[in-house]
């Protein structure tokens, strides 16, 4: 019954650890899709910088002020998004250091966990030995006992036989 209930209790803890992870490397991916979709936007903007660069609408093919601010516009943008994509960065290298540590206490809880159990194991197996020589001891005392008895018995019958032909004798 012992065992059944432990095995019970074992899949529980189990199914909700494989929860857990699954969840972990869901939110994982999340970020990672996150950080993927803004490094295409920047992508895409270093492409309209680069675009914005070649233009040259004033006089002879010159830039003018208006494309020179619209690029630096752009390259701000551009900035912004670098600077988005830094922070969406530390948050996945930190949620992949938690992970980490995650991962690494619940591995020294395990350890732990089966030291305890090698610590009883072997703390019920001294038990059992100690128990085992117990018996042992006390059947021997029980067989010595016994003995005693059977011999206790034999001298009896041996006295009430030697007893009863010494009175036959004597009335002989």
């Amino acid at each position: 019954m012992k065992n059944f209930v432990l095995v019970i209790l074992f899949c529980v803890l189990s199914a909700g650890a494989f929860a857990q992870a699954n969840s972990d490397s869901l939110a994982y991916q999340l970020q990672r899709k996150k950080i993927n979709s803004m490094l295409a936007q920047r992508a895409e903007k270093f492409g309209q910088y680069d675009q914005s660069l070649s233009m040259h609408t004033g006089i002879f093919g010159l830039q003018t002020k208006k494309d020179i601010r619209r690029s630096n516009d752009i390259l701000m943008d551009i900035v912004k998004t670098d600077n988005d994509i830094y922070k969406e960065l530390k948050i996945l290298l930190e949620y992949r250091t938690f992970q980490q540590t995650q991962v690494q206490t619940h591995s020294k809880e395990a350890e732990q966990s089966n030291l305890g159990f090698m610590n009883t194991i072997n703390k019920l197996r001294g038990q059992v030995d100690a128990m085992k020589a117990e018996a042992e001891r006390q059947q021997q005392q029980q067989e010595k006992t016994k003995n005693i008895f059977i011999i206790i018995i034999i001298l009896m019958f041996a006295s009430i036989l030697f007893l009863l032909t010494r009175k036959s004798k004597h009335k002989a």
